[in-house]
């Protein structure tokens, strides 16, 4: 099958990930991908696959949205025109092209499926104001232009049913880890930092991540020495919270890490993974810190509370974070045993739900399902 993917390379954040496994896997599975992005002349990723790539023009881009020059819609257009695709598929980029997509690809009679990966609150919460609340009420007017819409759980397919997009054009398809590379291994992480018990953190160091309430109780549940938290990650709130959370209390700050490797040998040696979000999609990092077999403590909002649940790890109330990880904290730091039960059950719940492999399949299984509702392709007419 040829697809054309839409999404982002950078700069880093879950949607690059995203894209980069996805094409990666379709790739593998003898499939033909295009990718289309925002992009000037930038160093090459590590981890991306070898393709035809498409630079769109743009003014601005972050990890949050990006503003495409005039010119990009001509060469969205004049290369899907060229690429002839059987589908295509776009990870959302919350940039205007978004909304413009729709029409181009019914000019081209393309199938065209995206997947909105936008975070959210939780179960029956209100999304905070900003950005995500936002985001949801631009895009749920037009998400049914889409011949299909991916997200990670049911209950933000229940969410933009309530906003007004039709459910039969939802598809639930959760992310996937490769259980193969994210797995239980040897490191050497712990010798490195000197710890003898080590926390984790990985992602973005902004306000809707919550990152200050772990550092407030990690600073107030006075760990032993031997202790150490490793905060993974760049972001708007590092400057104003790095001077006030460090190495005298067991916090090191190692920014945002590109080696994939590295980032892998560092789930491998720690014992608990930490994530204290507002808002959530489905949190790649804490699949990846699941599959590696970390006992893993994260709040209860986009699916991350579903992916948790009945005792594949610890699900934390965002109301009360940080009167949470002040009990927790030194609970698993005094009790290995715990850390290596809810790691096992962690690394099950994964393999059960939430492989790559399941996750390529479902999207196969979509992609036919599309082409077949569709009138035939340019590729197929030519």
């Amino acid at each position: 099958m040829r697809i054309a993917w839409i999404g982002k390379k950078s700069p880093f954040c879950g949607n690059v990930t995203y894209s980069r496994e996805i094409t990666n896997a379709l790739l593998d599975r003898g499939h033909e991908v295009s990718f289309l992005h925002f992009a000037q002349e930038e160093p090459e990723p590590d981890n991306w696959p070898k393709f035809q790539e498409v630079p769109l023009p743009f003014l601005y881009k972050s990890q949050v949205y990006t503003i495409p020059t005039f010119k990009a819609t001509k060469v969205l257009s004049d290369s899907l025109r060229e690429i002839k695709p059987d589908i295509v598929h776009a990870s959302l980029t919350l940039s205007p092209l978004d909304f413009i997509l729709p029409e181009i690809c019914e000019q081209l009679n393309l199938p065209l499926i995206a997947t909105f990966h936008t975070p959210f609150a939780g179960k029956g919460a209100k999304l905070i104001s900003g950005t995500q609340l936002l985001a949801y009420q631009l895009y749920a007017p037009f998400l049914d232009n889409y011949d299909r819409v991916i997200v990670f759980s049911q209950i933000q397919r229940e969410l933009l049913a309530r906003m007004g997009v039709r459910e039969e054009n939802v598809a639930v398809i959760p992310n996937g880890v490769d259980t193969t590379k994210y797995a239980p291994g040897t490191s050497q992480i712990k010798a490195e930092f000197q710890a003898k018990r080590l926390f984790v953190y990985q992602g973005r160091i902004a306000p809707e991540k919550n990152v200050e309430s772990l550092l407030r109780a990690w600073k107030q549940s006075d760990m032993e020495p031997d202790s150490k938290l490793l905060i993974v990650g760049d972001g708007p709130l590092k400057p104003s919270l790095q001077p006030f959370y460090g190495a005298e209390e067991g916090i090191t700050w190692l920014g945002f890490i590109a080696d994939e490797n590295r980032r892998i040998e560092i789930l491998r040696g720690a014992d608990v993974f930490l994530l204290p979000s507002l808002v959530e999609g489905l949190s790649l990092s804490l699949l990846e810190a699941m599959a590696c077999g970390l006992a893993c403590l994260a709040t209860d909002v986009g699916a991350d509370g579903e992916v948790l649940e009945k005792g594949a790890g610890v699900v934390l109330n965002t109301k009360t974070v940080r009167s949470q990880l002040k009990t927790l904290l030194p609970l698993f730091q005094d009790h290995p045993e715990l850390t290596t039960v809810l790691g096992q059950k962690a690394r099950k719940r994964v393999l059960e739900r939430y492989t790559l492999t399941d996750n390529i399949t479902q999207l196969e299984q979509l992609y036919r399902e599309v082409l077949l509702q569709r009138p035939l392709p340019l590729s197929h007419r030519l």
